[in-house]
């Protein structure tokens, strides 16, 4: 199954947060998924760096790296299509532009955003798992 984590979802694998649930635990480590991160991630991670929201024990770069060898994370397209989808998704939809982001590459790459964001969990034109599950 092909998974598009969000970003807190990365740092909770990453850091064995307790707040990702066994299901998701146990998905993220089964070796036939293939688990995508998006370029606009690391844009939200190098704003949560940049206001001191995330401490990091290393570089961003460092950090990354060693989450993509862990969790063998592929990159997930940031095309022009996901940029044009993002403002103009079905239904109603928050204004958050990284969330619309994902929920864009989610519905291009036709698999679900890993996320613990009610927001995103309760919208019904993107399938979503909750990773607190």
């Amino acid at each position: 199954m092909n998974l598009l984590l969000d970003t807190h979802v990365l740092v909770w694998a990453e850091s064995l947060d307790e707040r990702l649930g066994p299901k998701t635990r146990s998905l993220l480590l089964d070796s036939s998924n293939v688990l995508f991160v998006s370029p606009i991630t690391t844009l939200e991670l190098s704003r949560l760096i940049s206001l001191s929201r995330l401490i990091l024990r290393k570089s961003l770069s460092d950090w990354l790296e060693a989450a993509r060898l862990n969790l063998a994370l592929v990159d997930a397209p940031f095309t022009h299509s996901v940029a044009m989808e993002s403002y103009s998704l079905p239904g109603s939809f928050h204004k958050d532009p990284a969330d619309r982001m994902l929920v864009a590459t989610a519905r291009e790459l036709n698999c679900p955003l890993v996320t613990a964001d009610d927001l995103i969990l309760g919208y019904p034109h993107v399938l979503s798992l909750d990773a607190r599950g």
